[in-house]
């Protein structure tokens, strides 16, 4: 139990969300919630883009903890109101804006991101604008996500709170609120399992610094996730398979397994694969960033004993489902802040087996998942780095081509290097599973093109490969050849 019983308690600055927007100087560096694109401010950005809109002159800073709505990623960015944007986006407005260089974007890992803002080494912040479901004095409880909240009201000089009625108050429940400290000295996270809670429902901060609660009733725009499809269900197929017999070798999963899966389509049918999956016995844990809609149908069934993430990334079925019952998961789901949920202590502790996606991966492993073509961001790097480069095990897995079959995503040489060949262990397609451990570079390039590369495109890969191979070198390569698939 929380004790919350009500939204706003005591006496608090309540104004609109327009005169909130003008507590916002024109070149402010603005914190706001939201990870996974749920529990960001709506009413004072929108606002804010008003604003800009009429006439007023914005060059603002943002900074989330991850995806955010529209609110921000495009209404402010159509507006013209950013100058620059920190470290992630998903949005066409946004994502035009950084390409053509109208806004400076600067992308990072998320487990480090909280420190270097209340650190300063990031950016001067000013101002925080966050998302609630309850605010007093000095407290506020976060909604459907916590990311990097606790540590930007922490870091920001003012504080804005939206506080928003469409979201049950029972949410509190799910809520471990956990400040892990700033370096040199930082202590070791209590935490000895994923489902352990060792923190608060509630953020709380100096009452000096609450400017304004924005009373809103704004849902989170839901996630959309495709139907799997033949592509998805053949490399579900092949992640069930392989963490099978991994599981019999690998004696640290002898009592028990513990998952990531990243965001997005492609993470939910993985999950989706879990529920006939034969876990020997073994415990089947969740420690990562969101909780997608496949995650809380194997709550539901037992698949899962628990869950810890920092966001609800869910369908408009899924928050229905969740909203609905929210006392059924309190037991087994845990949203914490990113900074823990991304800790690469914990990812070693608790020997998280990562599953990322990517955009491309190259013949020797490394893997890019942030850009295409020649550059062009598509959104960031996200929790990834967090996980790959400190699991005990860390899987990618992505369709082996891309644009109906006309695109290999198997290339001798990634454009842009977001995961080095170092951080990943198995690479997976539709077509097969390469595992890469112990493998000498021209060995990882066999393993992978025989394994993952589509038939389609095998032969002229393994072609580029003899032609790389006649160069000497540990890691042979013609670049100016390898790029040449570009065209």
């Amino acid at each position: 139990m929380t004790g919350i019983e009500r939204r706003l308690v005591g006496d608090l600055p309540v104004q609109s969300a327009a005169d909130a927007a003008d507590l916002v100087a024109a070149d402010d560096t603005v914190l706001v919630s939201g990870f996974g694109s749920v529990g960001d401010p709506k009413a004072v950005p929108a606002a804010l883009a008003e604003r800009a809109r009429a006439g007023r002159e914005l060059a603002l800073t943002v900074v989330s903890g991850g995806s955010t709505g529209e609110q921000i990623d495009t209404r402010l960015f159509e507006a013209g109101a950013v100058a620059r944007r920190y470290p992630f986006q998903g949005r066409s407005a946004s994502r035009a804006a950084v390409n053509d260089r109208t806004v400076a974007f600067h992308d990072t890992h998320i487990a480090r991101l909280g420190e270097q803002v209340e650190l300063g080494t990031l950016v001067d912040a000013d101002v925080a604008i966050v998302e609630a479901i309850a605010v007093g004095p000095d407290w506020l409880v976060p909604s459907t996500s916590i990311g990097h909240t606790p540590t930007y009201v922490a870091a920001a000089d003012r504080v804005v709170v939206e506080m928003n009625r469409s979201q049950p108050l029972e949410l509190a429940a799910l809520h471990d609120v956990y400040r892990p400290g700033l370096p040199p000295d930082r202590n070791p996270i209590p935490l000895s399992t994923p489902g352990e809670r060792i923190g608060d429902h509630r953020i709380t901060f100096d009452p000096e610094k609450l400017h304004a609660v924005v009373e809103t009733n704004d849902p989170d725009t839901p996630y959309s996730f495709r139907e799997p499809t033949t592509v998805d269900q053949r490399i579900a197929d092949n992640f069930t398979s392989f963490l099978e017999s991994e599981m019999q070798r690998n004696p640290a999963m002898a009592d028990r397994v513990r998952l990531q899966f990243g965001v997005g389509s492609m993470g939910n049918a993985l999950m989706g694969a879990l529920a006939a999956f034969d876990a020997d016995g073994r415990a089947i844990e969740y420690f990562g960033e969101v909780v997608q809609d496949g995650m809380l149908d194997l709550l539901a069934d037992g698949t899962f004993r628990v869950a810890s993430a920092t966001s609800l990334a869910l369908s408009e079925d899924g928050q229905a489902r969740l909203f609905g019952d929210v006392e059924r998961y309190t037991e087994q789901l845990v949203l914490r802040p990113a900074d823990v949920s991304n800790r690469p202590e914990l990812v070693d502790r608790f020997g998280v087996v990562a599953v990322n996606s990517a955009v491309e991966v190259d013949v020797y492993g490394n893997a890019n998942s942030t850009h295409v073509g020649a550059g062009h961001l598509l959104s960031g790097i996200g929790g990834s780095g967090d996980f790959n480069r400190n699991a005990l095990l860390s899987i990618t897995a992505l369709p082996s081509t891309a644009g109906d079959g006309d695109v290999s995503r198997v290339v001798p040489a990634v454009t842009h290097v977001d995961h080095t060949e170092h951080d990943i262990d198995v690479v997976l397609t539709e077509h097969g599973v390469a595992d890469l451990r112990g493998l000498a570079p021209v060995e990882r390039a066999a393993e992978l093109v025989d394994e993952c590369a589509h038939p389609d495109y095998r032969d002229r890969l393994r072609a580029y490969l003899d032609h790389a191979c006649e160069r000497p070198g540990h890691v042979p390569h013609d670049l100016a050849v390898a790029y040449d698939w570009l065209d």
